[in-house]
């Protein structure tokens, strides 16, 4: 209630200030925002691209997420990947269609994220788990002094937070680190860690090449320098134990040298014992990155100092890499990630201890030759190999070998034909194998495909719209095949061709030309055909080499039952009678000669409706698939009078259903279908006989038994629990 008052109290204001037309204006004008935002978020769910990084930092905490995503993201795209970012509390359900793999940068579990990573999952997608401090476990982050300096509540709400982000990680494929100790760490949760170190990006060079020539000018015109600056940039408040680790090593340094300065910037107060050289210290809040490198280049030395603990130890050597890039030396505790990164006295110097601490840095404010010598060397080695571009190739091959096969079927729509429901039952072969399967239409709007278990994100066919790499992308259609063949974004190409499509157009049809194109294409296209027909015509008539994929059969799907052909018999026509190929009008002539007083006729059509002239007593229209096998088990007999099939599934369906078969044969049934041992055919356009073998069938016990053993072992030939490993040999190599 108290919202809603807050609201009126809003609205009331606007009347008062603006007027009704003023508020009209302003509705009008949220209203025209939201249509295009929903328009482009619309645009973008059809795009696939290859990685979303997911990230828990905004600009409140801008470090982490530039180092860990915007770097990243750009080592990726120097590596040929195109990546997207957006922030966890923004995150859409509909993102996981349009990614191969998923970068989770330092979140914690949401309900939103839980989905989000349940559907990954199923979708056999990556979820890997970036994090850059040991912020996982509350064992490691009760370890931080500052901490224990917030309010009970406060803790109570960074705990939580800490165990949530502990909680996504177990749930993650693998994780992504900056260093060794952080690494080893993370093992205890997820079963293997990459180290990635943070890198400069090419706009940080960009930044300190610039600040470098400026501080090259002006170190030309001092000459030797009267002044030496130390600095130390903390970042956060959660950074005071380090500084005041060496606070004792500041008041002894600054009282013996009247010439030495130092600058604190972060999120810091003064140190109490500090406050007697307050005219030598100079204090700066939070400076933008962008304005890092000159403040990091007005001083000699730059102060890295890290209490010994297992959180810090599993801390990157980021301040070494910024300093090194305007030829700072570093002075850093010679621990974690700067032990395993500096050189000691080569390109920058480590202390053990407050001792060392002293005697290195009174003589790095008394040696400018060698300071400068440090900082030169260290420059060297961070311009060649602690940038993005120079440092890529590490996280790019990592991932290649991460990615569980990116797959996509290419179809004219979401229309559930036969031809496509044998592509999604190969992609579910697909998914059960491990690979991830994308379903890319030319036509229609449908952005999921459910099967069962298998949830298939549909996206857009359209080439600048695959902007990810695919291993894989298979065309099932004639005007699919060409969106496969032109794609750069496909590194395997393969064509399921499924019929001789070329006859569903009338002569004359430009389609004709186009679709015979498509069987013999000149870009790397490997053939699959379901059909051995289709697999002898493509080599006689385009010399064209297809590998066999026979087709198959749920049984399981298919309620058997008995036939006592008692009382009425129900004949079943299958077939769109707009697609003169189908030939149903010989179905319906057939029928005519029939007594239909001993018959009742049903007809199944996607498409097509029936013509008035057809004697129909039951029209099924657009049976959705699952119902399918209903129809087939409420008839006794299924006559298909097709001319060109290149496998025909309705015979098959009706064997599995324990019916009979009566059929004209074409190149793609006689695969399967025997005439006298799991059928009876006939001779196309020969009506008397297609009658004599109805009445065969239901006087002849002997040829019904002999029929019901042919179709038994048909069946079990084609289970595709026998055909699924030749099925997945042809697309996985296995």
């Amino acid at each position: 209630m108290e919202k809603i008052s807050v609201l009126t109290a809003k609205l009331k204001k606007a009347v008062a200030e603006e007027g009704i037309g003023g508020l009209a204006g302003r509705t009008k004008g949220y209203l025209a925002r939201a249509k295009k935002e929903k328009e482009f978020q619309r645009e973008k769910s059809r795009v696939y691209r290859d990685i979303l990084f997911i990230s828990g930092c905004n600009e409140q905490l801008p470090h982490p997420h530039r180092y860990r995503v915007v770097h990243q993201m750009e080592q990726l795209e120097a590596g040929g990947y195109t990546c997207d970012t957006v922030y966890f509390q923004e995150l859409k359900p509909w993102m996981v269609r349009c990614y191969g793999a998923f970068v989770i940068f330092r979140c914690p579990m949401t309900d939103t994220l839980r989905e989000f990573a349940t559907m990954a999952k199923q979708m056999n997608k990556p979820l890997w788990y970036d994090v850059d401090d040991l912020v996982i476990d509350t064992k490691y982050t009760d370890q931080i002094p500052f901490l224990d300096r917030m309010q009970p509540e406060e803790r109570q709400a960074y705990d939580q937070n800490v165990r949530n982000m502990g909680e996504l990680l177990s749930l993650c494929d693998a994780a992504v680190t900056t260093t060794a100790a952080l690494a080893e760490e993370l093992k205890q949760y997820v079963p293997e860690v990459l180290i990635n170190r943070n890198c400069a990006s090419d706009e940080m060079l960009l930044l300190s090449e610039a600040v470098l020539k400026e501080k090259q000018k002006k170190n030309e015109a001092d000459g030797t320098a009267k002044k030496v600056r130390l600095g130390y940039f903390s970042g956060s408040a959660t950074h005071l134990d380090d500084i005041e680790m060496i606070v004792p090593v500041l008041k002894q340094l600054l009282g013996k040298n009247p010439n030495l300065e130092l600058l604190i910037v972060g999120i810091l107060e003064l140190p109490v014992e500090l406050k007697l050289f307050a005219s030598q210290i100079q204090m700066e809040g939070f400076v933008d990155y962008q304005k890092l490198p000159e403040r990091i280049a007005s001083v000699d030395i730059n102060l890295a100092p890290l209490t010994d603990t297992i959180f810090n130890r599993a801390k990157s050597e980021n301040k070494w890499v910024e300093a090194a890039l305007v030829q700072t030396v570093t002075a850093a505790s010679n621990l974690g990630a700067f032990a395993e990164m500096v050189q000691d006295g080569e390109d920058g110097v480590l202390c053990r201890d407050e001792a060392e601490w002293l005697e290195k840095l009174q003589w790095l404010i008394d040696d400018e030759p060698a300071r400068k010598a440090i900082a030169g060397r260290a420059y060297g080695r961070c311009s060649r190999e602690c940038v993005t571009i120079f440092h890529a190739t590490g996280i790019c091959e990592w991932v290649e070998r991460h990615w569980n096969l990116r797959c996509a079927f290419v179809l004219p729509a979401m229309e559930i034909s036969g031809g496509i429901r044998v592509a999604l039952l190969h992609a579910e072969m697909l998914v059960k194998a491990g690979a991830q399967v994308s379903l890319f239409t030319l036509e229609g709007e449908a952005e999921w495909y459910h099967e069962g278990d298998f949830h298939f994100p549909v996206l857009s066919a359209e080439r600048e719209k695959l902007q990810g790499t695919l291993d894989l992308a298979v065309a099932t259609m004639w005007n699919t095949a060409e969106f496969v063949e032109q794609s750069s974004k496909i590194r395997k190409k393969k064509y399921l061709v499924q019929n001789f499509e070329v006859g569903f157009y009338p002569p004359g049809s430009p389609y004709r030309i186009a679709t015979s194109a498509t069987y013999r294409m000149r870009s790397p296209m490997e053939y699959v055909t379901i059909s051995k027909w289709c697999q002898n015509w493509l080599r006689e008539e385009y010399h064209t080499e297809a590998a066999y994929l026979p087709n198959g059969i749920d049984p399981s799907f298919y309620p058997k039952r008995g036939r006592d052909l008692q009382g009425k018999i129900r004949i079943l026509i299958e077939g769109d009678c707009s697609a003169e190929h189908k030939n149903v009008d010989e179905s319906f002539r057939i029928v005519e000669q029939l007594d239909l007083e001993k018959f009742e006729i049903w007809y199944m059509s996607y498409n097509g409706n029936p013509k008035s002239w057809y004697r129909v007593d039951r029209f099924l229209h657009r049976v959705p698939y699952e119902k399918t096998p209903e129809v087939y088990a409420a008839c006794d007999i299924l006559l298909k009078t097709s001319l060109l099939e290149s496998f025909s599934y309705p015979p098959l369906e009706m064997m599995a259903s324990g019916g009979y078969v009566v059929a004209v044969p074409n190149g793609g049934n006689l695969e399967y279908l025997k005439d006298g041992e799991n059928c009876i055919l006939y001779p196309q356009g020969n009506l008397a006989e297609a009658k004599a073998a109805i009445e065969r069938i239901l006087t002849d016990a002997e040829l019904r038994k002999k029929l019901d053993t042919g179709a038994e072992e048909t069946v079990k030939e084609r289970n595709w629990k026998r055909i699924e490993p030749q099925i997945l040999e042809q697309y996985l190599g296995k």
